[in-house]
This record gives C-alpha cells, sequence and structure tokens, in this order.
C-alpha cells in the first residue's frame, strides 16, 4: 500500500473533570520533522502512521498489479505426482512444475512430494491462481519464486489451499522457506491458504512482501512469516503460529526498508519469540493485532527476546490500529516509540512499553492490565489520550543508562501535558531520575502500600513541578520530595496520622466546607498529594473522611462528592511538603552541621590523621530516622584547617544494613562497603566548613555505628 505524505497537525484536548479546574489544552506543535535518510531514527515527537511510512520507501504493490484477463490464464492441472499443461511457460519434468515465462497460471488439483518452480529473466509479473491446490514436498519447498520481476499468489473465491515442506531440505536447497520468493511478493484473493513450515520458516521472501489475502494461515518451525525489505499486511485474516518469531522484515542496510506495516485486517500472532520483529521499524495504522510470545505474561522471561512489537529504531502506532498483547517479555520494545491513535491492551511479565529513547503518547488508548514496569523509557511524554496501567515494581519511569541511579539524570523526565494518566503501582508510581513535570490533563496515582520514604507515588530525583492540570497522588508515601513552590500551580500535601483501608472516602476541602476533591481509596493510604487550579499557596485546608461520592470515577477520583457526615482528619498549608524523604529532594547543601539528634548511638567522629597545613576531613554518620525494616541516614563532612576541593567518604557496616537510595553523594556499595563522594556542588568546602549527604536503606537487627575515613583533595 502507498501513502502519500499528509502532514496532520495534532489537536491534543487536555480532560476537564468536574469543577476541578483541569485546563483544556490545544497543542499546535507542528508534527516531527524525520531525516531525509527514513525511518523514524529522528524522531522529535509523537509521530503519525502516516509520517512513519511516508519516510519509509513504498511497496511494490500497484492496483495495475490485480487486473488480469482470467480468460487469457494458462491452465495447470496437478495430477497427484506429475502435472499437466498446454502453456508453453509450463514445464512439467517429474513432480516439478516450472513456470518460465510471464503471465497468469492458475492452478488445481493436488501434487505430492512435488513443486512449483517459477523462474524467468522475463520483465513483467507471474502471477499463480491457486484454485484448490495442495502441494507437498519431502526434501525441499514446494513452491519457489527463484527468479522473477515481480510474482503474485492469487488464492481463488472460495478455494482451499495448502503447502507443506520437508523437515529437512537437501544440501545447497536454494529455498529456505515452505512459500519462497527470491522476488517482491503479492499474496491476495478470496480464498483461504495454509503453510506449513516443517524445517523452518513458513513463508519466507528475499525481497518485499504485501498480504490482504482473505485468509492466511501458516504454521512454522522457525519464523511465521519472513521477509528482507518489508512486510506489509493490508487485509485480511492472517494467523500465525510459530517456534521464533510471528512476522519478521530484515534488512538493516537501508534506514528506508526493513519495515512491518499493519495497514487493515486481522493479524493472529502466538509465537515463542517476537511477535513482529523489523530492522526499522513497526507501523501499525489500522486492523488488530493480537500477539501472546513465550506462552504469555505468567511466564519469566528468559535470554531469548520474547516481546510482541519489537524495532530497531521505531513502534508507531495510529489511527484505528487495536493492539492486544499477551508476552514474556516487553509487549512493545523499541529505541522509540510513538502512540497518536488506536487501542492498545497490553499484560507483561517484564515491561509494558519500553523505549529506549522517547515514548510519546500523544492520542488512543493504553492499557496495561499486568507489568513489572508498565511504560519506561529515558523521556516520557503524555499529551494526549488515556493511559491506565498496573505495575508490580515502577510503573512509568524514566531512566537515563550510564549513571547512577541515585543521581540526577540531566536528560531523563516525564511530561504530561494533557490527557489522562491513572497509575496503580507496588512501588513508584510516576518515577523519574530526572524531573516530573504536570502541566496538564489529569493524573491519578495509586502508589505503594509499603516500603520506604524513598518509595512513593511520585518519586523525582530532579524537580518536581505542577504547572497545570490535575494531579492526585497517593500511597504509605505521596512523595519521597516535596513539588516546587515558585512558578507554578498551588498544591497540598498531607501526612496523614494513621493508615486510610481500602474504599475510604476521602475529601479535601476549604475550611467553609468547600470541596476541592473527592477520591475512594483503590487501597491503603497514609498520605496524598493534590495539585490543581482551585489551590492557593498558602492557604489552609482539611483533610476529611466519610461523606459520599458520584459521577464518573477515574482512578477512584471522582468528579462529584458530598461531605454531609464526613470527619476532618486535620488541617495542612498548600506549598508545605510533608512524609517522603523530608522537605527537599535531594536536600539542599547547608553551610552548617545539621544532624539531627536521634536515640540512635552515633558514633565518634574519626578523622583521617594529616600534618597542619594539609587539606583533610572528618565525617560523622548519624541515623535520623528509622522503620520495620528501613532506615534513613546522613554524613556530616568538616573540612580540616585548610579549604578543600573534594572529599570521599568510606566505611563498612557490619549489621547487614545495605543503601538503596542516596543524595547530595555520588555513592556506591561493594558489599557491606559504602563508598561516598562529593558531588559538583559541595565538594569546595573552606577551612572548617561543613556539608552533608543522606541515604536511605534496609536493616535488621540493632544498628552498630561504623567507623568512617575520609579523605581530602
Amino acid at each position: 500500500m502507498r501513502w502519500s505524505r499528509t502532514v496532520v497537525p495534532l489537536a491534543v484536548v487536555g480532560l476537564t473533570v468536574g469543577g476541578w479546574g483541569a485546563n483544556a489544552l490545544a497543542d499546535t506543535r507542528s508534527t516531527a520533522e524525520v531525516g531525509a535518510t527514513g525511518g523514524a531514527s529522528t524522531l522529535a515527537t509523537a509521530l503519525t502512521p502516516q509520517e512513519a511510512m511516508a519516510n519509509n520507501a513504498p511497496d511494490h504493490d500497484t492496483p495495475a498489479d490485480r487486473q488480469w484477463d482470467a480468460a487469457g490464464q494458462a491452465e495447470v492441472l496437478l495430477t497427484g505426482s506429475s502435472a499437466t499443461s498446454s502453456s508453453p511457460g509450463v514445464t512439467v519434468s517429474g513432480g516439478t512444475v516450472t513456470i518460465g515465462r510471464t503471465g497468469t497460471y492458475r492452478f488445481s488439483g493436488t501434487l505430492n512430494n512435488g513443486a512449483i518452480v517459477v523462474n524467468t529473466t522475463q520483465t513483467g509479473m507471474v502471477r499463480l491462481v491457486l484454485d484448490g491446490v495442495s502441494v507437498s514436498n519431502s526434501t525441499s519447498a514446494p513452491l519457489q519464486i527463484l527468479a522473477a520481476e515481480e510474482a503474485m499468489v492469487v488464492l481463488a473465491d472460495g478455494s482451499e489451499n495448502r503447502l507443506s515442506d520437508a523437515s529437512q531440505y537437501a544440501t545447497g536447497d536454494q529455498a529456505d522457506a515452505a512459500l519462497f520468493s527470491r522476488a517482491d511478493l503479492t499474496l491476495t484473493g478470496a480464498g483461504s491458504l495454509t503453510v506449513t513450515g516443517n524445517a523452518s520458516d513458513a513463508i519466507g521472501v528475499k525481497a518485499g512482501l504485501v498480504t490482504d489475502a482473505a485468509s492466511l494461515t501458516v504454521h512454522a518451525a522457525d519464523d511465521g512469516i519472513r521477509a528482507k525489505e518489508y512486510l506489509v499486511v493490508d487485509g485480511g485474516t492472517t494467523t500465525v503460529e510459530a517456534t521464533g518469531d510471528g512476522l519478521k522484515a530484515t534488512d538493516d542496510g537501508d534506514a528506508t526498508r526493513g519495515y512491518v506495516s499493519v495497514a487493515s485486517g486481522t493479524v493472529s500472532i502466538t509465537s515463542g519469540q517476537d511477535a513482529a520483529s523489523a530492522a526499522t521499524d513497526v507501523v501499525l495504522s489500522g486492523g488488530t493485532l493480537t500477539a501472546k510470545t513465550g506462552g504469555g505474561s505468567g511466564r519469566s522471561p528468559g535470554e531469548t527476546s520474547i516481546k510482541g512489537l519489537k524495532s530497531d529504531v521505531s513502534v508507531v502506532v495510529g489511527g484505528t490500529a487495536q493492539v492486544n498483547a499477551n508476552c514474556s517479555d516487553d509487549a512493545i520494545n523499541s529505541a522509540q516509540v510513538s502512540i497518536t491513535g488506536g487501542t492498545l491492551t497490553l499484560a507483561t511479565n517484564d515491561d509494558g512499553i519500553h523505549a529506549d529513547n522517547t515514548l510519546d503518547i500523544a492520542q488512543g488508548t493504553v492499557t496495561v492490565t499486568t507489568s513489572f514496569e508498565a511504560l519506561e523509557s529515558l523521556k516520557i511524554t503524555v499529551s494526549g489520550g488515556k493511559v491506565d496501567v498496573v505495575s508490580r515494581d515502577d510503573a512509568i519511569n524514566a531512566v537515563e543508562d550510564g549513571l547512577n541511579e541515585f543521581a540526577v539524570a540531566p536528560n531523563a523526565g516525564i511530561t504530561v501535558s494533557g490527557g489522562t494518566v491513572v497509575v496503580n503501582s507496588t512501588v513508584d508510581g510516576l518515577d523519574s531520575n530526572g524531573k516530573v513535570t504536570v502541566s496538564g490533563g489529569t493524573v491519578v496515582v495509586n502508589g505503594p502500600t509499603v516500603g520506604s520514604p524513598g518509595e512513593g507515588a511520585l518519586d523525582a530525583n530532579g524537580a518536581l513541578s505542577f504547572t497545570g492540570g490535575v494531579l492526585l497522588a497517593s500511597g504509605t508515601y505521596a512523595s519521597t520530595s516535596a513539588p516546587a513552590t515558585t512558578g507554578g500551580q498551588g498544591w497540598i500535601s498531607a501526612s496523614l496520622s494513621s493508615t486510610l483501608a481500602a474504599g475510604t472516602v476521602v475529601h479535601l476541602a476549604k475550611t467553609d466546607g468547600t470541596r476541592l476533591v473527592s477520591l475512594r481509596t483503590s487501597k491503603s493510604i497514609k498520605a496524598i498529594i493534590f495539585s490543581s487550579a482551585q489551590v492557593t499557596q498558602g492557604q489552609t485546608y482539611a483533610v476529611r473522611t466519610g461523606g459520599s461520592v458520584s459521577g464518573t470515577a477515574v482512578g477512584g477520583l471522582y468528579a462529584a462528592g458530598d461531605l454531609s457526615g464526613s470527619t476532618q482528619l486535620m488541617t495542612v498549608t498548600a506549598g508545605k511538603h510533608s512524609g517522603g524523604m523530608g522537605p527537599v529532594w535531594p536536600p539542599a547543601p547547608t553551610p552548617t552541621p545539621t544532624p539531627t539528634p536521634t536515640p540512635t548511638p552515633t558514633p565518634t567522629p574519626t578523622p583521617t590523621p594529616s600534618v597542619p597545613g594539609d587539606k583533610s576531613c572528618t565525617a560523622v554518620h548519624t541515623v535520623v530516622n528509622t522503620w520495620s525494616g528501613g532506615f534513613q541516614g546522613q554524613v556530616a563532612v568538616t573540612a580540616g584547617s585548610v579549604s578543600i576541593n573534594g572529599w570521599t567518604v568510606t566505611w563498612t557496616y557490619t549489621d547487614g544494613r545495605k543503601i538503596t537510595q542516596s543524595w547530595n553523594a555520588s555513592l556506591t556499595t561493594s558489599g557491606s562497603t559504602v563508598k561516598a563522594q562529593n558531588v559538583s556542588h559541595n565538594g569546595a568546602l573552606a577551612a572548617g566548613a561543613t556539608t552533608s549527604f543522606g541515604f536511605t536503606g534496609t536493616q535488621t537487627g540493632t544498628d552498630v555505628p561504623p567507623s568512617l575515613s575520609c579523605t581530602a583533595s
């Protein structure tokens, strides 16, 4: 199918719910500019299928290919062990029927242990009409297109056709699939075809393949349908059962080829490896693709790739496409993923969607029913559509490879500017090693019910900011850090005195009784963060339980509620954070020592011996807070008698403690030994000056104060 180059601006509308104050957004950004080398390698924002395909090489199929004079077609009758035909273009030798000229040939009958072979150097189309054909071969492939400018296999109306190859080919055989073609191939027609690849692949094409056959079923010992330059599904019903990959395009030497496209029809894939694999792009603009890989989401992935949609450059889903994937490994995996429409329902034992560089959702519906991590990428942007995800670990995770997980990643980030995002996570809800920004849309995060202060519904190593839209996050900890208090939208942070059970109705209201928002908890919570245009920084708000909710719920957030019969739990001041890691994450460096005294024994400082005038430092370890199975610690570093430019602190825990998260230091561990080095903003200290860094971790039993060593540079 050929695509015209039509650039369609994205119109993204944020969700307006009741009186929450969510602003409708109109995103008038131009669509991505794609490099002239093709593919989607220069993707800048959400890309439509039309844009992706316009930058790939067009397929070979044209309307003229589908027009021929049936009266002029040559008849070939398969007679069991041989064949008969009066056409000069047909040569019969035993069980081998060779087509040596271009034209249209109509086949009928059965050929046992034989082959239909196309081998011509003439210019033009070789068209094979299969009308009730069954061909098997015990040593090779039953249908081989060894040479032709272009070939087409037509399934006659209402016909049933079968091809079955050998379980082992003869040495040096040119074919490597039951239906094998070196030429561009089109599969079409209103009949049915079943291809069984006993040795390896069922259908293998060394060029491009287009199919819209009414009913195509393949069974393969390896890959189901493999093409080199492109594999295009333009209609019909395609069913694939394969031990290897389901659909596959392999050309990695041309950025405009090596793609898989599904524009229409129904595709069902059950595979032992990837369902659809492309060297460049997987593009879905219409139709329905259902995939089950590796036994489904109930099985752990192994070393073999058993993903749903996998490509080296991009996966693009839009239009009316429907994707239903149940995978052991990632449901979608690529360098870049763009979703501008369609409906995706994903279940996986690993990531729902994993993109190495960018994941952009502009329209459509994305549902992840089960996953380890639901959405993961360096940069994740939701500007429209509906996202509803469930995870056993972090739900929406922005991570930068090569950096310590506790460091602030300069390029990682999660941005929500429109649409609806609902999250149900066992660990962090929105987790970014860089920033998290909500500027529009509606975000509801049902976060973890257990864990340390370093795990929350919101967890950002960098800046956490709300500049628009509606956000409600809840969990044992609603956020590991405080959102920005300037240049944005008001927010309320409430750390509750007791845990509220699942099913509890909670209201946030002004002290005069004006309701802001209502929630029915889906699990137990002990903290809430809420932001909307209705919240004014510095004002006092009440947290109430009881009463009722009504209307349509979005992740437990209701458009309407009634405070009648509710009880006030507490009041909070907007713009003041409680819970999590404290008021700032990471904490800002302090010019003077600020250790908090605790009942936990603290060690005596152990300065590194030095000569007066030498650069030196001392370090003190303090336990700031403890909870069941965890602790929060702090180390204060003080320069000696002369100024220093950097410091390194090392110590060993002898009580089994392990650090899981840190801030204001570059921290590494080796077994029970910890090494912490300054970061850029706190390495230089004047003589006698002090800075500090903090961390959280796990612990069992009684704390044993460690001995620290500090060296300066």
